[in-house]
């Protein structure tokens, strides 16, 4: 098949070459052309591919060469250009495909053959055990397998455990140790000596981002990948080593020393911090080992350890404040691939340290999902972002380089889980609370540690002044993390106060006066919320956006000093991350219309982490580090958020922090109003989190009691119901007739049709949905009335209503082809019908319009 295809390849150039002398004219007549008229032909076409016919009428007059060709003759030549190139672009896209599925397919041949290496040892043990069993009593047996397999394990994790003890300070045994990590590593990536499984959620292929595994029945959490990038091994593994540029865990990496060997390798000891997750749990920090040097077969290898007393190895810094975890050998494989690019083998092997963290949370450090979705997976993404990049694949708005953008990310990173963790060495002090501990509120009067020194800071310096931070965290029951972290998104007014955002948007403008704003609950001060794309990444797991709350002008003095629109630079990870032990994230910090490289971020936000559950808990744990209760609907009824009735049910744990600037005279103020602000914003997402937990007889109890604690509704229902009889001569709901009030309201409400209400205003918002409306919109009753008609419908729909508004209103209903229409999250539905009519009221005036999508589906 290769000889085939070269000989395919090498006729294919030579037929283009002569083509490039040779056209065919419209009357399929051979055209010779000499080398001049081609490179005039040529210089054009780098110009313009597809010139116009006065284009080529003006080449022909400009370039005497041409005068004896006819303007058909290049017509039809720039046509045969256009399609070689064409097919140039097309062969070399299929050789990179077939580069890559080649590679591709030795990965998976070397995946099967250690698979198949695994099942082979499984066999073995088993018949081991099974012999065993038979030869041995019961007890024996047991004493002995359980001596037998500890031992195993024991050697497993620790072989350097039973060498004798070293010279620390010696470098022979600093090379010892790193040739031992370098054996065991390798036995990670290739081989058999962690049990891995894969991880759910990540298909294979050769669009997937590789092969993803996590770790079964071992020492700590493990976690593997093997994948394809265009890039080289020595430019792998550059990136790789600069972790602190992709983890995003990582809040400070030392090189304490260097030591060269004589291999051409380097050993380095590094120490090395890690953020907790969340506000509850101590940081990480760890002193390791790391190896890197260069195999015989041209792969590079950079492996990693823990240095500890048991391994011989030198004792490392101590930090107040920090747990120090243990990194079992860990690394990266790169091996070059034929024709360019390289096979990457990454294995992250770490030990947390989890029993020291509360029981609610250990399961963030348990589990190796999460560390394969932190890191190993990260670092798969980063290197294959930055290799798109370097090719000029990936499309960028604006004026700023894909590197630049990718700084911003960093740096609202890193500002939130500097808020999040708040450390004493980067100024921060806690303050004393106010008799409850569901909020913790910390101050740092040095901001230039956080932010640098810029010149929008210079009222710090001219008034004196810093940075307070209130943060929480709590439980979150049935709630998917990427759902509430995409509803957050997109409905900032159901969480968002705007005297808050104009405060925090405000604070780093010298110029303004603005005080502390109190609560006053204005959530709708501003106009529409407009999200800008800034940049994402290949997958779509991370978007960088500029978020405009447009301003409402008005005429007192408050609402003048509001009036300008308001600007964030936003950061939104894992929404489309649906994998067991993936984190969505949504930070924010507010800038100005500037926008400069260098500006200050003073980085919000939200956290939500999947907690898997955990079979052999009691049910009746409690943990008093979290919010413990949870709203439920109207009522005020509580539960507890440990609740584990429902054997289903999923958690996850909620972590948010929010910073302000503050001036001295103002601290207590701005403290306090921070405190209120960050409880408000807590009780908005428990709402939000009960409305759209997946659970739709939960979903349907809260909506059916926030709608009929109106009694607005059940005359709208009457009013809808009583309009649709009289237009269409039919009911609405079977049995709707006798019923009234609260009866007619759960008809409508149950109705498996979508049903919705829309205001008559110029621009026209809804203002009731049912259930099946609230399912197809993707919303809640809340965020309902922010959602605007033209939103929902696409183009046809909008023109389709437009054509019929004026049937609508004088005959009193019209129906609408079926078609396409949006949710609020941006799925696309599909509805066979739509029928709409007015609705009046008492008086028989005009009250609203009801739209009845019959028959939709999510496409």
């Amino acid at each position: 098949m290769s000889m085939v295809a070269a000989t395919t390849s090498v006729g294919k150039e030579k037929l283009c070459s002569a083509s490039a002398m040779v056209g065919i004219d419209a009357a399929g007549k051979y055209v010779r052309y000499t080398p001049e008229q081609v490179e005039a032909l040529e210089r054009v076409y780098n110009e313009c591919p597809k010139p116009s016919s006065l284009r080529r009428q003006q080449l022909i007059r400009e370039c005497p060469i041409l005068s004896n060709i006819e303007a058909k003759q290049i017509k039809v030549w720039f046509q045969n250009r256009r399609c070689r190139e064409k097919q140039r672009k097309e062969a070399s896209r299929l050789q990179t495909v077939n580069r890559k599925l080649s590679a591709m397919n030795k990965l998976l041949m070397e995946e099967n053959d250690r698979l198949q290496k695994q099942v082979s040892q499984l066999v073995y043990e088993n018949g081991y055990m099974r012999q065993q069993l038979h030869h041995n009593s019961a007890a024996t047996t047991d004493t002995s397998c359980e001596s037998a397999v500890t031992s195993g394990q024991r050697g497993q994790q620790n072989p350097l455990s039973q060498n004798p003890p070293r010279d620390a300070n010696n470098p022979a045994s600093l090379l010892a140790i790193a040739e031992e990590t370098l054996a065991e590593f390798l036995s990670k990536a290739t081989g058999t000596s962690v049990e891995w499984v894969p991880l759910v959620g990540m298909k294979p292929g050769p669009d997937s981002i590789g092969i993803i595994a996590v770790s079964h029945n071992c020492s700590g959490v493990a976690a593997r990948a093997c994948g394809l990038v265009s890039l080289e091994p020595t430019k792998v593994a550059e990136i790789l080593k600069d972790r602190p540029s992709w983890f995003r865990e990582c809040r400070r990496l030392d090189v304490l020393s260097i030591i060269p060997t004589g291999n051409g390798g380097n050993i380095e000891l590094i120490y090395m911090q890690t953020y907790a997750p969340t506000t509850i749990a101590a940081a990480r920090d760890f002193w390791t080992l790391r190896y890197t040097t260069a195999l015989d077969d041209g792969s590079l290898v950079i492996c990693e350890r823990s240095l500890t007393p048991s391994t011989g190895g030198p004792a490392g810094p101590n930090t107040p404040g920090f747990v120090r975890a243990e990194m079992l050998p860990s690394g990266y494989l790169v091996r070059p691939c034929e024709g360019g690019g390289s096979m990457i083998h990454i294995v992250d092997h770490v030990d947390w340290d989890a029993w020291n963290v509360p029981e609610v949370i250990r399961p963030l450090y348990e589990s190796p999902k999460v560390l394969a979705h932190k890191a190993t997976i990260t670092a798969l993404r980063h290197i294959r972002q930055i290799a798109l990049e370097l090719s000029g694949e990936v499309s960028f708005t604006g004026s700023r380089q894909p590197a630049v953008l990718r700084t911003f990310s960093q740096r609202l990173s890193r500002g939130f889980n500097d808020a999040v963790n708040g450390f004493v060495d980067d100024g921060w002090t806690l303050l004393s609370n106010d008799g409850s501990d569901d909020v913790t509120v910390a101050v740092n009067s040095s901001p230039d540690k956080l932010l640098g020194t810029h010149a929008s800071l210079a009222l710090f310096s001219a008034l004196g002044g810093g940075i307070l931070c209130a943060k929480a965290s709590m439980l979150l029951q049935n709630v998917p993390p990427a759902l509430l972290v995409q509803f957050l998104r997109e409905h900032r007014s159901e969480w968002a106060d705007s005297g808050v955002d104009a405060y925090s948007a405000s604070s780093f403008r010298a110029h303004s006066q603005f005080g502390v704003p109190g609560l006053r609950s204005n959530t709708g001060f501003w106009g529409s919320q407009i999200i800008l794309p800034l940049a994402h990444t290949v997958e779509n797991e991370e978007l960088l956006e500029v978020v405009r709350l447009e301003g409402h002008h008005g005429f007192n003095q408050d609402e003048l000093l509001l009036s300008r629109d308001m600007y964030f630079l936003q950061l939104c990870t894992g929404v489309d991350e649906n994998a067991p032990g993936a984190c969505a994230q949504l930070v924010f910090a507010p800038i100005d219309e500037s926008f400069a490289d260098d500006a200050p971020l003073l980085a919000s936000g939200f956290r939500v982490t999947p907690l898997e559950p955990k079979t052999n808990a009691p049910a009746s744990t409690r943990t008093l580090d979290l919010a413990s209760t949870l709203e439920i609907g109207s009522s005020g009824s509580a539960r507890s958020a440990n609740d584990s009735t429902n054997s289903t049910g999923t958690r996850s744990v909620l972590t948010l922090a929010f910073q302000f600037a503050y001036e001295n005279h103002l601290r207590d103020s701005v403290a306090v109003m921070a405190r209120q602000y960050v409880r408000s914003v807590v009780a908005s997402v428990q709402r939000v989190a009960m409305a759209i937990a997946p659970s739709r007889l939960g979903c349907s109890q809260i909506g059916m009691k926030q709608a009929n604690a109106s009694p607005a509704a059940q005359t709208l229902a009457e009013w809808v119901s009583k309009s649709y009889r009289v237009h269409t001569g039919n009911e609405l709901a079977q049995g709707d007739c006798q019923g009234g009030g609260d009866a007619l309201l759960k008809l409508i409400w149950h109705h498996s049709d979508a049903i919705m209400c829309c205001s008559l205003k110029a621009s026209p918002v809804f203002s009731f949905a049912n259930q099946a409306g609230l399912d197809m919109l993707e919303t809640t009753l809340i965020a309902l009335q922010e959602i605007r008609i033209e939103s929902v419908l696409d183009e046809a729909g909008r023109k389709a209503l437009c054509s019929e508004f004026n049937k609508i209103m004088q005959q009193g209903f019209a129906r609408l082809p079926g078609g396409i229409c949006m949710s609020s999250m941006g799925r696309p539905v599909s509805y066979e019908e739509a029928v709409v009519w007015k609705v009046l009221d008492e008086d028989d005036s005009p009250h609203c319009l009801a739209f009845m999508f019959v028959n939709w589906s999510f496409v």
